[in-house]
């Protein structure tokens, strides 16, 4: 538009000029080397406006030759591209379909003029994997890798690939390698829990479920699920030691959410039993009934050594007197007194907790209490009641 414009300014400054001097069309003499070249003004004014003219033309039918050939080659490209997108497709339904071998064969076949051949390599690696294939598998991956902006895709496939064949300590070295650059990605921290799980890494688990609980990979419900397993691998862990303080040294250190949990509080209790620090276990307990008493630390008691059974049942005897409807104070005396051969003493507290609550392992105790009074029916009916309580 702009050389057009300009064509015709020149070509009315032409008339302008060529009306204005009209009769005088004066001189013109060029001379190069020997030669001389003689014309007149208007003569010259109309040799340059034909020339621009003719660059003019040149210049459109090069650009138009050139566009032609652009158009040719983008067509057969454009037309590359959509036949690898089609196959692509094909192959991901071939993948979902379960055929393996021809989900692989139809994303490969025209990877390389796909505008993502990275996807291409990951859907081939998931064909090869799920086909039973490994080294496919491997030499995908690393066409994958040499894509651009692949390094998290293929690491998190590969990592994915890993965790399904139990190779925890390969996906866990990926994963962290990924970690500093991506420490909030999903993906990632899902499969990190998965592998810390199965290898029992307990305190790097225990650090990463708030993260989980953030983005969304957990519910609360499941977050505090695995914060107790967790807290209770710990306490396993130090229990390992063989020594009281370290386990109540770490408690102390828990935070104070965790130690208000029911189950690890008994799970505290457990530890130091099997590590026979009964002493330690009988003083934990004691003071955690009087503090947060829990059906969990109740049904411990009697699985302390017998040289604590008589100050469990006098601290027992005022719980339930203070608190007559304390089922779990009542089954652990009755447990207790069963465990002294106390029968009459053993029924009747099982006797009191069945009628605050139900529980299948009290009337199991309830009938072995009747029938060692020789309580044969009384016995055979309390078996039946603790049948139907099972699924």
């Amino acid at each position: 538009m702009i050389k057009a414009i300009l064509l015709f300014i020149i070509l009315g400054a032409g008339l302008f000029v060529g009306t204005e001097y009209s009769g005088q069309q004066g001189y013109v003499l060029i001379s190069i080397a020997n030669k001389t070249l003689e014309m007149s003004v208007t003569t010259l004014v109309i040799m340059f406006i034909a020339l621009l003219a003719v660059i003019f033309v040149l210049e459109y039918l090069v650009k138009k030759t050139l566009s032609a050939s652009f158009n040719t080659l983008n067509w057969f490209s454009v037309r590359k591209m959509r036949r690898s997108r089609r196959f692509t497709n094909e192959g991901i339904i071939k993948l979902l379909e379960g055929d393996f071998k021809q989900a692989e064969k139809k994303v490969i076949r025209w990877a390389k003029h796909h505008d993502k051949p990275l996807l291409c390599y990951l859907i081939a690696a998931e064909a090869a994997e799920s086909a039973g294939d490994s080294d496919k598998r491997d030499h995908y991956l690393n066409l994958a890798s040499e894509q651009d902006d692949a390094t998290l895709a293929v690491e998190l496939t590969r990592a994915r690939m890993w965790v399904k064949e139990n190779e925890w300590k390969k996906a866990l070295a990926t994963l962290q390698s990924l970690q500093p650059s991506y420490p909030n990605n999903p993906i990632l921290l899902s499969l990190l829990k998965q592998i810390y799980l199965a290898l029992e890494e307990w305190q790097p688990l225990i650090e990463l479920l708030p993260k989980l609980l953030k983005y969304s990979q957990l519910s609360a419900l499941e977050e505090q699920q695995l914060t107790i397993k967790a807290y209770q691998g710990m306490l396993a862990h130090t229990a390992g030691r063989q020594r009281s303080d370290d386990l109540l040294e770490y408690w102390d250190s828990m935070p104070r959410k965790a130690k208000k949990e029911p189950a690890l509080v008994a799970s505290l209790a457990q530890q130091l039993m099997a590590i026979h620090q009964d002493a330690a276990a009988y003083n934990f307990i004691s003071k955690q009934l009087k503090a947060t008493p829990s059906s969990e630390l109740y049904a411990l008691l009697p699985e302390l050594p017998s040289d604590y059974h008589a100050s469990l049942q006098a601290m027992l005897l005022k719980i339930v007197d203070k608190s007559p409807n304390n089922a779990e104070a009542h089954s652990s005396l009755g447990r207790l007194y069963l465990q002294q051969q106390h029968w009459s003493k053993a029924q009747h507290h099982f006797e009191q907790a069945l009628s605050l609550r139900s529980s299948v392992s009290d009337y199991a105790l309830l009938a072995q209490a009747l029938d060692k009074q020789n309580m044969t029916q009384a016995a055979h009916d309390v078996t039946q009641k603790a049948l139907s309580l099972l699924p």
